[in-house]
C-alpha cells in the first residue's frame, strides 16, 4: 500500500509533455474565449446559439484550467518547498485572471439578455444548465465593469493569494521546539498539534504550550497576511453592492439569511449542554474549573489505542458497507487508486482536504494520520467529501460545484455511520469512549464553530477600521471562546492562537467557512434519522439528494427530504439528539466520578 498519493492521472510532472502541452493549449483557449465574448457581446443576436457556444467553450476553459491548477496546487500542498508547483501555481493564477474582463462581460450581457427563458426551454444543452445560467443572471447585478473585474482578479495575485501563499509556508516550515523523553526536539506544527489526541495527559500538556510558544516565532507575519486577506475582502464586497463579507458569503453559498438565523439561535440554546459535558469531562480528567483547551481532544476509556492505517482501512470498509456496498467500494477504490496521502512530513500543510478532480472523475484525500480513533474519523469525514464527488461526476463540469454548506453534509453523514456502527459493535467502555469521542467531535462543531463565526464577525467589523494587531487578534479569539464555550473551558488553558492555525481565515473566496460544518453536521443528523426510520430505501433518495447538490439553491435541495431549514424546529430536532447524547454521558460519567 502507498501513503503517497499519486497525480499522474492528471499529469506525469512539470517537465512532462502532457503537461506543457496543456499550458499551450490553455493560452489558445483563453484567447479564444475573449475573443467570442468580444464578438459576442457586440454583434449576437441569436440568443440560443450564442448561449449554447458559451455553455461548450466554457466547459472546455473550466476542464483544462481546473486539471493544471489542481496539478499545481496538490503538488504544493504536500510540498510547500516544491519550487516548480509555487512557480505554475502563479503563472495560472495570472493566466486565469486574464479572462476576468472576459467573464464580467459576458456574465452582464447574459444577466440582461431579453428572452432568455424562451430559448432555455428551445435547448436540451441550456435546460442542462439552466439553473448555472439563471444563477449567472443573479449574480450579474454585483458584478462590476470588466475591466474593473480584471483589476480586481489581477491584483489578488499579488494581494490575497500571494498572502495565502506566505501563510503556507509559514505554519508548514514552522519547527516546534518541545522536549520529549529528556530530549529536547523540533518537529513540524502538524505533529505537535496530532499530540493533542496523545492518552498522556502531560504529554498533551506539554504539546498545547510548545505549540503557543511555536506561534510567537511567526504571529506577527501571520498576522499581517489576515489583514491583508480580509481588507481585500471588505473591499471587494463593498464595490460589488453587498453590506458585507457575509451577505456576500450567503449570497454565494445559495443559502437564506434567515436559515443562517435560525440555525445559529437554535445552537446559541444548546450552549448550556455542551458546558455540562465540557465540566463533566473536566472533572472526569481531574480538572475543577472547566476543561483545559489541551485536553479537549483527551481520549476517554478504552480508545487510548492506537491504530495502524491499514487498521483503519479496515474500519473504514466494515463500517462503510453497514450503510451501502457503493460507499464502500468507493473507498476502497480511492485507497488502492493512491488518491490518498496519508502521514504528516515537513513541508506538508496541516490538516486534511478532499480536492474533487472532477475531470478525470476522481478525488484526492490529503490527511495528516496520527493513528488515533479521531485520525479514522477524519478520513472517513474527507472520503465522504469524495464520495459526494461520485455521485456529482456524471454532472457537467459547470454543473458540479455545489455551496459550503451543503460541501459538509455527506462527509459529516459518513462520519455519523461509522460512528454509530462503531457503538453497535463496541464493549460498554468502548462505547462510552466513542460516545465521549462524538460529543468532542461535535463540540468542535457546534461550540468551537460558533466561537469561529464569532471572531470572523468580529474581525470583519474592527479591520474595516483598519489594521489589527497580533494582540487585539489574540484579545478577539480569546472573547469568542468565552462567549461559545462559558464556563465549559478552564478560562487558564484557552487557545488565543486558533486564528493562526484554522486555515479557512486565509482564503479570500471562502469567507465565514465556520458556519457550514454546523449546518453539515445538522443536516445530516436530520438525514440520519430518516435513515434510520427508512432503511436500505433511503440510500438511493440519499444518492440523488448528493447528485443535484450542483444545481440547486440550499433550501430547495432539502426540500427534496421535506426538510424545511429556514424554521428552528428543524435545528433544534437534531441538537436534540446531541442533547440525549450528551444526557447518556453524564449518566454514565456518574459511575465514574
Amino acid at each position: 500500500m502507498d501513503y503517497l498519493w499519486s497525480l499522474k492521472d492528471l499529469y506525469s510532472s512539470f517537465d512532462g509533455e502532457d503537461f506543457k502541452k496543456d499550458m499551450s493549449a490553455l493560452n489558445g483557449i483563453l484567447k479564444e474565449y475573449i475573443n467570442w465574448v468580444d464578438n459576442t457581446v457586440e454583434s449576437s443576436r441569436d440568443i440560443r446559439a450564442a448561449l449554447e457556444q458559451f455553455i461548450g467553450i466554457k466547459t472546455r476553459l473550466s476542464e483544462l484550467a481546473s486539471r493544471l491548477y489542481n496539478f499545481s496546487e496538490l503538488s504544493y500542498t504536500v510540498d510547500t518547498k516544491n519550487e516548480k508547483a509555487t512557480k505554475n501555481m502563479e503563472i495560472l493564477e495570472v493566466k486565469l485572471s486574464s479572462v476576468a474582463e472576459a467573464n464580467a462581460k459576458i456574465n452582464k450581457w447574459i444577466g440582461s439578455a431579453a428572452d432568455i427563458d424562451n430559448a432555455i426551454q428551445a435547448s436540451d444543452i441550456l435546460k442542462e444548465h439552466e439553473f448555472y445560467l439563471k444563477e449567472i443572471i443573479e449574480k450579474s447585478s454585483h458584478l462590476l465593469d470588466g475591466k474593473q473585474e480584471a483589476i480586481i482578479a489581477r491584483m489578488k495575485n499579488t494581494g490575497s493569494s500571494a498572502w495565502l501563499k506566505l501563510k503556507d509556508l509559514l505554519t508548514s516550515t514552522l519547527k516546534v521546539d518541545i522536549e520529549l523523553d529528556g530530549e529536547k526536539k523540533q518537529l513540524p506544527l502538524s505533529i505537535i498539534r496530532n499530540m493533542a489526541y496523545e492518552s498522556s495527559r502531560e504529554l498533551r500538556k506539554k504539546a498545547y504550550e510548545a505549540e503557543l510558544a511555536s506561534y510567537e516565532k511567526i504571529d506577527d507575519s501571520l498576522s499581517a497576511c489576515l489583514n491583508g486577506i480580509k481588507g481585500e475582502v471588505i473591499t471587494v464586497a463593498e464595490l460589488r453592492g453587498f453590506g458585507s463579507p457575509l451577505e456576500e458569503t450567503l449570497f454565494n453559498s445559495r443559502m437564506e439569511a434567515q436559515t443562517l438565523e435560525a440555525m445559529l439561535t437554535a445552537m446559541r440554546e444548546s450552549l448550556p449542554a455542551f458546558r455540562k459535558y465540557l465540566r463533566t469531562k473536566g472533572q472526569l480528567l481531574g480538572s475543577k474549573k472547566g476543561l483545559p483547551f489541551f485536553d479537549l481532544f483527551a481520549p476517554m476509556g478504552d480508545l487510548n489505542k492506537k491504530y495502524t492505517y491499514e487498521e483503519a482501512v479496515k474500519i473504514v470498509d466494515e463500517n462503510y458497507r453497514t450503510f451501502s456496498s457503493s460507499l464502500a467500494d468507493f473507498a476502497k477504490k480511492a485507497i488502492e487508486s493512491n488518491w490518498i496521502d496519508v502521514y504528516p512530513r515537513e513541508g506538508k500543510i496541516g490538516g486534511a482536504f478532499c480536492q474533487d478532480l472532477h475531470i478525470i472523475g476522481q478525488s484526492r484525500v490529503m490527511l495528516n494520520f496520527g493513528g488515533t480513533f479521531s485520525d479514522i474519523i477524519t478520513m472517513v469525514h474527507e472520503l465522504g467529501h469524495a464520495y459526494h464527488d461520485e455521485c456529482i461526476k456524471n454532472e457537467s463540469m459547470l454543473n458540479s460545484d455545489y455551496p459550503m454548506p451543503l460541501a459538509e453534509t455527506a462527509s459529516t453523514f459518513c462520519e455519523t455511520i461509522v460512528k454509530k456502527a462503531a457503538i453497535k459493535a463496541a464493549s460498554k467502555e468502548e462505547a462510552f469512549a466513542i460516545l465521549e469521542m462524538e460529543l468532542s467531535d461535535v463540540t468542535q462543531v457546534i461550540v468551537d464553530i460558533y466561537s469561529r463565526f464569532l471572531f470572523e464577525s468580529e474581525l470583519f467589523k474592527r479591520r474595516k477600521d483598519g489594521s489589527l494587531s497580533t494582540g487585539e487578534l489574540n484579545e478577539i479569539m480569546l472573547w469568542a471562546q468565552k462567549e461559545a464555550y462559558g464556563d465549559g473551558l478552564d478560562p487558564e488553558y484557552m487557545h488565543k492562537y486558533m486564528w493562526a492555525c484554522k486555515p479557512h481565515y486565509y482564503t479570500a473566496d471562502t469567507n465565514f467557512y465556520n458556519f457550514p460544518y454546523a449546518f453539515g453536521q445538522l443536516f445530516a443528523k436530520g438525514l440520519y434519522a430518516e435513515y434510520e426510520k427508512r432503511g436500505k430505501a433511503f440510500v438511493k433518495d440519499y444518492e440523488a439528494l448528493l447528485r443535484v447538490t450542483g444545481k440547486n439553491k440550499i433550501e430547495d435541495v432539502t426540500k427534496m427530504m421535506n426538510i424545511d431549514v429556514r424554521g428552528i424546529d428543524f435545528w433544534r430536532n437534531s441538537l436534540k439528539t446531541i442533547e440525549q447524547d450528551i444526557e447518556k454521558f453524564l449518566e454514565l460519567s456518574a459511575e465514574k466520578l
